[in-house]
């Protein structure tokens, strides 16, 4: 299954640090963010790999040369997640695809073959969650609550982790140019298709200068 990397944020959550270096280049545990997801997904066996860019995507696109990604690009206008999605599709060739965050790191089973594993046809979108309590640097409230069913509800319960699996034919219904992932699981969710499945590891949110030590301090370095 190919897999798409978010990486074309701007990181105005970080500060100073990303001024001059993009958000999935800031290092944790020694190692770039983007890496960190990277190596996730090779060691999952993902065939296709595709990161898109657009804050200092000459800088994400020279770290990674000579890695077998592809990459979408969004420099002329950012796309949001949604729009970034639906931009890559050519390159992504593929339906359902993987998308994943950057921003993130975790302590456990591998994430990415946690969620393909999980994976049913059914499905029209299969969310990584994780409680509350395995969440490290998430401010605010949780995400979503998960039913008997496995099928997912907007409440402050659980936490997106920013992994999922998603059948990519619910973008053409979409108008926007640039939109959220939000917009395309809410109508997913109208007809029963949002899923979600619960990581048994930890995770931390590195959006924010601070969270780098949480993250360092969760993987014991």
């Amino acid at each position: 299954m190919p897999i798409l990397l978010f990486a074309a944020g701007l990181g105005t959550r970080m500060g100073a640090l990303s001024r001059k270096l993009p958000k999935p280049l800031i290092k944790v545990a020694g190692k770039p963010l983007i890496d960190h997801a990277l190596d996730l997904a090779t060691e999952a066996k993902t065939e296709t790999m595709v990161v898109n860019l657009h804050y200092r995507g000459a800088m994400i696109k020279d770290h990674l040369a000579g890695r077998a990604v592809a990459f979408s690009d969004e420099s002329a206008a950012l796309l949001e997640t949604g729009g970034g999605l639906r931009h890559a599709l050519p390159l992504l060739n593929g339906n359902p695809v993987l998308t994943m965050n950057t921003d993130a790191v975790w302590k456990g089973p591998n994430p990415v073959q946690h969620v393909l594993r999980a994976w049913h046809p059914r499905m029209e979108a299969l969310l990584l969650i994780v409680e509350k309590e395995n969440a490290r640097g998430h401010s605010g409230n949780g995400d979503f609550r998960i039913d008997a069913g496995g099928r997912l509800h907007r409440a402050p319960d659980a936490v997106y982790t920013g992994l999922q699996i998603i059948r990519t034919d619910v973008l053409s219904e979409i108008a926007e140019t640039a939109f959220s992932m939000n917009l395309a699981w809410n109508i997913i969710a109208g007809r029963g298709g949002l899923f979600g499945t619960v990581y048994d590891g930890q995770w931390c949110d590195v959006g924010r200068p601070s969270s780098i030590a949480v993250a360092e301090a969760m993987l014991d370095v």
